[in-house]
């Protein structure tokens, strides 16, 4: 009888892993714990041995994959049991995609899909469930206390055909943004959930099905005019090559058109093969995001290279496209002595008036309900961070090479602000008025304030206290990458017990930040700056230095945190900065 190998649980809060590597294929005889394949999560690189012995007959998930915690990996049997697993021999049928709807619906084209879709249902049960007329696209769990999340963006239209684990659309949480992948291959027969849109969590959001169930969706074609009917692959090709060079704002509605589509409405065909071929490469999915930055400013995205899985186009490689223009264009501008100075940009955003992203209007009513259920208070304090910045001066380079991450003054600052707080617990504490509690945690999870395009995001460094310089650099870096990426699970964003947010990094001198709801404190790092200061000099006595000197702010809930204990929270911090006594935490 065959055995399922599934994805085992890898740590306490880690909910599913991406499929590196495998170490066997199909065919493959295995023995038992013999290694089958690697897998990376948020906390380890590992591998997943096989449970038994035999023969390796189907791998159902690919390489650079994500499955969840408990999800079907491998298939492994009796040499006997390999036969039936062939896939049947219709497979080439698909390659005749220029052939419109006919070739989508014949009998030996629709085998293919529903292979494929068995397999992605038997991976992601909770996302999906198979009905007589497809596959449901259902909107799955995003995060421990999220009901619900909006579609901001479709990325297929209704009779595009879709791949496995194909983004087909863009959904938007209190928490996280994300994109929801197609759980089976085939057409995209129904789109149940309209952008803008707001659903809850389990309700189905499209309907995935084989070419042969999309008649229905193909008898309107010949006639465009009827735009109320419902929505067609000639429908929504005809729009896009007069869109697509008007706005910016409408590149997220072109996401990737089939070839069937350029075959129905031969009027529009030249427009349409010829503008995606100049907007993106063939063959790789573009994030309507990244298609919008390289639209703005002029960037061909034939011409970047992907760095992300599979040569995907990520929003930095688009970036790096820019600049690398910037860095061109003062050159010819170097014939003047003087030149004028460059008129300041003027934002796209000016006079504009646009919906609120879904973090905004969690941010907003987050902040205000803060602001109304805490007594919150701000306590200043100067540090002299000279010492600091002279150690980090001197080793910055040997840290790099070390532990292949930059030494900001940020690991510094919170080494010793996760210190003070294992001295001082009660700024890490919460109050519960209700039942009349203190709750002092036995950990110091600690959030970090990130700038991202899409707002401020604040993800978690889980048991910071146990880190040293290079662990929290590390991980520092780790979670701000993914911040900015849009590559957050909710488990990035969890728990937090204090929260430490670097205004100093945009030039504030310094500021007055909230206490994020659930949390009693926050501590503001602010701009390092040359000041005159008053020094004591062994041999001198008082003499007056140039020195490097910051401002710490600690916001705090007053009904559970005294000035008296707040001073002596910054005070433990100052001291420790001052001293700047780390040189044995960079693991040098």
């Amino acid at each position: 009888m065959p055995t399922s190998v599934t994805m085992p649980a890898l740590g306490e809060s880690v909910t599913e892993g991406t499929v590196t590597q495998w170490l066997k294929k199909e065919g493959d005889t295995v023995e038992v714990d013999e290694p089958l394949l690697e897998v990376s999560t948020d906390k380890v690189d590992t591998e997943v041995p096989s449970p038994v012995a035999g023969v390796l007959l189907k791998i159902v998930v690919p390489e650079d994959t994500d499955v969840e915690v408990g999800g079907e990996l491998a298939i492994i049997g009796d040499p006997s049991e390999a036969g039936g697993g062939e896939a049947p021999a219709p497979a080439p049928a698909q390659e005749p995609l220029p052939e419109p709807e006919e070739s989508q619906a014949e009998a030996p084209e629709a085998e293919e899909p529903k292979d494929e879709a068995a397999q992605a249902a038997d991976a992601a049960k909770a996302a999906s469930s198979s009905t007589a007329s497809g596959t449901e696209v259902r909107l799955p769990e995003l995060g421990e206390s999220v009901t619900e999340g909006t579609v901001t963006t479709w990325l297929k239209a209704v009779g595009d055909t879709v791949e496995v684990d194909e983004p087909l659309l863009e959904i938007s949480t209190d928490k996280v943004d994300t994109e929801i992948p197609s759980p089976a291959a085939g057409t995209l027969l129904e789109i149940r959930v309209a952008e803008d849109e707001t659903t809850e969590v389990g309700s189905v959001l499209a309907i995935i099905g084989s070419g042969d169930a999309a008649p229905a969706a193909s008898a309107p074609e010949p006639k465009p005019e009827p735009k109320a009917a419902e929505p067609t692959p000639a429908v929504k090709s005809e729009p896009e090559p007069a869109a697509a060079p008007a706005k910016a704002e409408s590149t997220p509605t072109a996401p990737a058109p089939a070839a069937p589509e350029v075959a129905e409405a031969p009027v529009a065909a030249a427009p349409a093969v010829a503008a995606p071929a100049a907007s993106k490469p063939s063959g790789s999915y573009v994030t309507p995001l990244v298609r919008k930055l390289a639209a703005d400013n002029g960037v061909d995205l034939s011409s970047v290279t992907g760095s992300g899985v599979g040569g995907r186009i990520r929003k930095e490689d688009v970036q790096t496209a820019i600049d690398a223009k910037k860095a061109e264009a003062p050159a010819p501008a170097a014939a003047p002595a003087k030149a004028a100075p460059a008129p300041a940009e003027v934002s796209p955003l000016r006079g504009r008036t646009e919906k609120m992203s879904r973090l905004r209007q969690s941010a907003a009513k987050a902040l205000l309900q803060s602001m109304q259920t805490t007594a919150q208070l701000t306590t200043v304090r100067e540090v002299d961070v000279t010492k600091v910045a002279k150690l980090r001066a001197a080793k910055k380079d040997e840290f790099l090479a070390r532990h292949g991450v930059k030494l900001s003054f940020l690991p510094f600052f919170s080494i010793a602000a996760i210190e003070a707080l294992q001295q001082y617990p009660i700024v890490n504490a919460t109050m519960n008025m209700e039942e009349k509690t203190i709750t002092y945690p036995e950990a110091e999870h600690v959030g970090f304030a990130v700038d991202t395009p899409k707002g401020l995001i604040v993800p978690v460094v889980k048991d910071a206290g146990d880190l040293n310089i290079p662990g929290l650099a590390k991980r520092i870096a780790e979670i701000a990458k993914k911040a900015r990426d849009g590559g957050l699970t909710p488990d990035d964003l969890f728990g937090p017990t204090f929260t430490i947010t670097n205004t100093g990094s945009v030039g504030a001198l310094f500021d007055t930040p909230i206490v994020p709801v659930g949390q009693s404190a926050i501590l503001g790092t602010a701009a390092i700056v040359k000041r005159p200061r008053v020094i004591n000099d062994p041999e001198l006595g008082e003499v007056i230095a140039v020195r490097s000197v910051m401002h710490l702010t600690l916001s705090y809930d007053h009904r559970l945190i005294d000035g008296a204990d707040a001073a002596r929270y910054l005070e433990a911090v100052t001291k420790r900065i001052e001293e700047g006594n780390f040189e044995h935490q960079l693991g040098l």
